[in-house]
């Protein structure tokens, strides 16, 4: 199929046409709209997160669950399209992109996929059980526990206005993404009142994140770029400079929403750490549906269980698929994987976020290998301020 390549010079102004008009209708809006005007039906969801964290699987709670439509990183088609930008430049572009995706008006696309399209053209659209799914799909019903290759199969022939009219049919709309690097960009979603947002913010051990990015050094390359403004030139993070950069804004989004944040922050943040959630599965994700005002069925349970339950820690290959694994042994893989001298840089450079977001960091090898030592502090104890952190980091 002949795909038409746009300028990205053009889908800038797309974008900054749109999101004038946008910001017109807003202000029009509000100024009409009587106090007392009732939260919207749907509930938004936004799973907040750096690449290898373990969103993927947070992203399919969410996506099995019957009552919700989820996109998994929509956003990448913003990045792909206007790749020789930074991510700060991007993150409009992507909070219109994911504002749109929430009012389930899929023609924000239009602008990254001018051409005909199919459900198969939508990033990772396969991860997304309602469109694998009636009315997107009527090969399997909502409550099916579905997988991405019989998905690929049987569902991906289906026009790509099946997103819109599948995303409209459910109560709760959930978004996994990685692309943004600063709380106060989702400020205007958080007080757009056609929202009812929710962020749950996951977090992992950044020397578990480099572990897992190293199987997937060329997949991220041209995401390390943006991250690092190389004006579209690929980055292997061999020195981990994007290590730093998530480091850096997993401190700031957590720091805003737990240090005196805004009013409208108020029982709208959740932060989860993926080691949590690996030791203690059902808790962590009932915390979160609670959260979200969702219910665990009796067959997500069994679903969960068998999901984090498998033999060993997973293949390379599978660096980026849902897979049955011993998910405690993937939390702690690092540990014998990496070298004692990859550990001393990593902490180096994410020092503030490890001793914030509640790990415990490793004086020698002796301590890194050995596997009695917990380096995961309990949750009541890692609230850290700002000012007790290295500030060169």
């Amino acid at each position: 199929m002949a795909r038409i390549r746009i300028p990205s010079t053009m889908v800038i102004l797309f974008v900054t046409v749109q999101t004038g008009f946008l910001l017109f209708m807003y202000a029009r809006h509000s100024s009409f709209m009587p106090q007392s005007e009732e939260k919207p039906s749907q509930v938004h969801i936004l799973i907040l997160s750096s690449w290898r964290s373990g969103s993927s699987f947070v992203g399919q709670l969410f996506s099995q669950h019957p009552s919700v439509f989820y996109l998994m990183e929509p956003a990448w088609h913003v990045w792909v399209t206007m790749y020789q930008n930074s991510a700060k430049v991007l993150h409009m572009a992507v909070r219109d992109l994911v504002r749109s995706v929430f009012l389930c008006d899929m023609s924000v696309f239009d602008a990254y996929m001018p051409w005909k399209r199919n459900l198969s053209d939508l990033f990772q659209w396969a991860a997304s059980r309602a469109l694998c799914s009636a009315p997107a799909c009527d090969s399997f019903q909502r409550t099916d526990i579905t997988g991405e290759v019989a998905c690929k199969t049987l569902c991906g022939r289906y026009p790509f206005s099946k997103v819109e009219e599948a995303c409209k049919t459910y109560s709760h709309v959930a978004i996994k993404e990685v692309r943004f690097f600063d709380l106060k960009v989702l400020y205007p979603l958080l007080t757009d009142p056609s929202l009812n947002l929710k962020i749950i913010h996951l977090v992992r051990d950044p020397r578990a994140v480099v572990k897992s990015r190293e199987q997937s050094v060329k997949a991220l390359a041209r995401d390390n770029g943006i991250v690092l403004s190389t004006n579209g030139t690929k980055v292997d993070d061999s020195k981990y400079k994007v290590m730093q950069e998530i480091c850096r804004s997993h401190v700031q989004i957590y720091e805003t929403a737990t240090l005196k944040p805004p009013n409208f922050l108020k029982d709208r943040y959740l932060m989860i750490r993926f080691e949590d959630l690996v030791r203690d599965p059902l808790s962590e994700i009932s915390e979160m549906y609670k959260f979200a005002d969702l219910s665990l069925t009796p067959m997500l349970k069994s679903w969960i269980y068998n999901i984090t339950h498998g033999q060993g820690p997973g293949k390379k290959k599978e660096a980026f698929k849902i897979t049955s694994r011993d998910a405690v042994s993937v939390s702690q893989a690092w540990r014998n994987v990496l070298s004692f001298q990859k550990i001393k840089k990593i902490q180096e450079v994410c020092k503030g976020a490890i001793n914030m977001l509640g790990y415990q960091l490793v004086d020698s090898e002796k301590e890194q290998r050995d596997l009695s030592l917990d380096l995961v502090l309990p949750r009541r104890q890692n609230q850290f301020s700002w000012s007790s952190l290295n500030p060169q980091h």
